[in-house]
């Protein structure tokens, strides 16, 4: 049964564990690039800079393509309900959620395919 981590740290950790870190950097730029915001993290990033780096593109796609931020969090298929819950006054720590939302269902889908491949 899948139960995600309950935060971006924690959920990075677990994919090391699992040896499931790099599937979840493909499976990260493979989402992005089909959404048309090409980003390609290198399989060398740490999973603090993929943090940090992953936070600063949803934090600009929010500041200045918001249209393009939405049609990501479709492509990626991040529950509407639970950005919904989100609050917005502050874009910093908004930005921040939606990395651990876009996260978590990107770990999500790489455990269920390593776990029923």
């Amino acid at each position: 049964m899948f139960i995600a981590p309950l935060n971006t740290d924690l959920l990075l950790s677990e994919a090391e564990k699992e040896n499931l870190y790099l599937k979840l950097i493909e499976q990260i730029n493979k989402d992005f690039n089909l959404a048309n915001e090409g980003i390609d993290f290198p399989k060398s990033i740490s999973p603090n800079e993929l943090k940090i780096q992953l936070h600063e593109k949803i934090y600009r796609l929010i500041q200045y393509k918001f249209a393009e931020y939405l049609n990501l969090l479709y492509i990626i298929d991040v529950p509407e309900d639970q950005i919904r819950k989100l609050d917005g006054s502050d874009i910093i720590v908004l930005s921040e959620q939606v990395t651990y939302l876009i996260l978590r269902r990107e770990w999500q889908k790489v455990w269920f395919k390593n776990k029923y491949r």
